[in-house]
């Protein structure tokens, strides 16, 4: 991977109608003059898993080592991942707390994924007009709408 490669922008997010309840995760790849659309949704999700859930599949649709800015509107998943992450590893995952990492399981998958790639990592508020967000947050809201309207409804 050279530095002359172009970069891959990434733009994710993360919707959950109740926590826990039906969830849903969106993500906005832009590599070049092309772009590509991922979502998808959990019947009985948090947002957390939501918010990490949408990077996985936004760095796991790259079939090849890649440069990538990956914007987040998450603090928990930017901060999870450049901050707090080497420390769960060195304590066995375990939070400063002592208690057990929550969503340890997505984020190995993450930690794997980013490893793969060259990652930078950006966070902007939500909901306050980026575009990229805001289409991010507009799949994540369909895909959870696509699922309740599949009837597949928590219980059901």
């Amino acid at each position: 991977m050279g530095v002359s490669d172009p970069k891959v922008y990434v733009f994710t997010d993360g919707a959950c109608r109740g926590n826990p309840g039906p969830g849903g995760w969106g993500a906005v790849l832009r590599f070049g003059g092309k772009e590509r659309e991922l979502y998808g949704a959990e019947p009985e999700t948090t947002n957390n898993r939501m918010e990490l859930t949408a990077a996985i599949r936004a760095l796991e649709a790259l079939k090849r080592p890649c440069q990538v800015e990956l914007l987040t509107d998450s603090q928990y998943v930017k901060q999870g991942i450049t901050a707090w992450l080497p420390g769960w590893k060195r304590r066995g995952w375990r939070a400063s707390g002592g208690g057990p990492v929550k969503n340890r399981d997505l984020w190995e998958e993450l930690d794997a994924l980013a490893r793969r790639h060259q990652v930078e990592w950006f966070w902007v508020r939500g909901h306050t007009g980026h575009p990229e967000n805001e289409r991010a947050d507009r799949l994540a809201n369909r895909a959870i709408d696509e699922l309740l309207a599949a009837g597949r409804r928590p219980g059901s």
